[in-house]
């Protein structure tokens, strides 16, 4: 009777970890989507977040809290309780590119957040007006060289992976081309279409409409390997070798939230992942489900962090 008393007492005594997982979550859970309403990232995030909602049980909802290339919603996570109720819908603008951009970011990319899993990766789509000189990547750098600073690309931001990705490609093909900033992709494919701007990488899923009505010709994708989505349309690295810009979102909580309730996110989003309907979801905006564990994507993070620093540094920003 005493040892069953007393295995009672510390069961009643140990950590909430235990039971954290099973009881979590009690409420409403929030994913904090660093990019405008609307725009392609809200067309990954939703269905997931629905799903998982169903999965947990409990109300799971996107708020989007835009600005300086994402950081702005990340400097929010970061500073929010570490409980599981606040999440980041993590990309690598603002995680990877950010903290190479601020000599004094407001938040630590690696210290202040709890990697979850990585969602989907993808390429971006170089694109031009359908009646653009240029037909193909080879014919764009031509073009491009010919007439030096006369040929432009749009981005999200100054230091975004767009710009970035502009800034690589003008290096890559040693030409010179102008970069001009935008607060969102929207206008960057509206003044593309008015002549206003020659060129830009854009996301696949914001484009394709447009892409399949003819208004837009895609000269190129910015991974090694061609896209499912666009199988005809070459990667840039078929022209330019070596070339590579691989986009990103992943989900992340505050640090010091649970590892129980870290591991159940992970669990219930990787199952959500393999879902026909999401994997179908995803493809359709150019990428590809990428689940991994906590520790796979808190290293890839690392990784990509020390990659991007070296393209910050060859795009001069200042």
């Amino acid at each position: 009777m005493k040892r069953s008393a007393l295995a009672l007492s510390v069961a009643a005594c140990l950590p909430g970890a235990a039971l954290a997982a099973d009881a979590y979550p009690s409420r409403t859970v929030t994913i904090i989507n660093p990019w405008a309403a609307g725009g392609p990232s809200d067309s990954f995030i939703r269905p997931i977040a629905q799903e998982l909602s169903t999965r947990l049980g409990q109300a799971v909802v996107i708020e989007n809290k835009s600005g300086a290339s994402g950081t702005i919603g990340a400097s929010f996570v970061a500073r929010a309780k570490p409980d599981g109720y606040t999440l980041f819908f993590s990309h690598l603008n603002p995680i990877a590119i950010a903290p190479s951009l601020n000599p004094k970011p407001p938040y630590d990319p690696v210290k202040d957040f709890e990697p979850i899993t990585l969602i989907a990766s993808g390429p971006a789509v170089l694109v031009v007006r359908s009646d653009f000189p240029a037909k193909n990547l080879a014919e764009f750098v031509a073009y491009a060289k010919a007439n030096p600073g006369k040929v432009s690309y749009g981005s999200v931001g100054v230091g975004s992976n767009t710009h970035l990705a502009g800034s690589m490609l003008a290096n890559a093909g040693n030409v010179e081309m102008v970069h001009v900033p935008y607060r969102g992709s929207a206008n960057i494919q509206t003044d593309i279409l008015g002549g206003q701007l020659s060129s830009a990488f854009v996301n696949l899923s914001g484009a394709m409409g447009l892409i399949q009505e003819g208004k837009l010709r895609p000269l190129a994708v910015s991974t090694l390997q061609r896209s499912s989505v666009l199988p005809d349309v070459p990667a840039v690295a078929e022209t330019l070798p070596g070339f590579e810009v691989n986009g990103w979102y992943g989900l992340m909580a505050p640090a010091g939230t649970p590892k129980d309730i870290v591991q159940k996110l992970n669990r219930e989003v990787t199952a959500i992942l393999k879902m026909p309907e999401i994997v179908a979801r995803l493809q359709q905006g150019g990428m590809e489900p990428a689940p991994l564990s906590p520790e796979a994507y808190a290293e890839m993070i690392k990784t990509e962090i020390a990659r991007w620093a070296e393209a910050v540094k060859a795009a001069k920003i200042d």
